[in-house]
């Protein structure tokens, strides 16, 4: 079973920036589609941003221009940028696959905005 390790969460002021990580147990190099996905309170888990393995890279309306995901296979891990941070972005992050069945997910890391 994979593991899955977020990192790099935090409280930020709104504007700020913060940089995850996720260290994945095994490769993903043959993972075609890797992403990032936010569960914040009240709401359902989204995918907010993904990447192939020809780093093609989408996003979700509300974080494109501010999000930048990253893959390094060689080390097995996924990155997240995100700069302009605004409250809304508030949420435990988390990374998995796209397709397919998920591997478990692991314990995210927190994101909190606010002055």
């Amino acid at each position: 079973q994979v593991q899955l390790v977020e990192s790099g969460g935090g409280l930020v002021q709104p504007g700020g920036s913060l940089s995850l990580s996720c260290a994945a147990s095994e490769s993903i190099s043959n993972i075609e589609q890797m992403g990032w996905y936010r569960l914040a309170p009240g709401k359902q888990r989204e995918l907010v941003a993904g990447i192939t393995n020809d780093n093609f890279t989408d996003y979700i309306d509300s974080v494109r221009g501010r999000f930048t995901i990253s893959r390094d296979n060689a080390k097995k891990m996924l990155f997240l940028l995100m700069n302009s941070l605004k409250p809304e972005d508030t949420a435990v992050y988390y990374c998995n696959k796209i397709a397919g069945r998920y591997w478990r997910w692991g314990q995210g890391t927190q994101v909190t905005v606010s002055s």
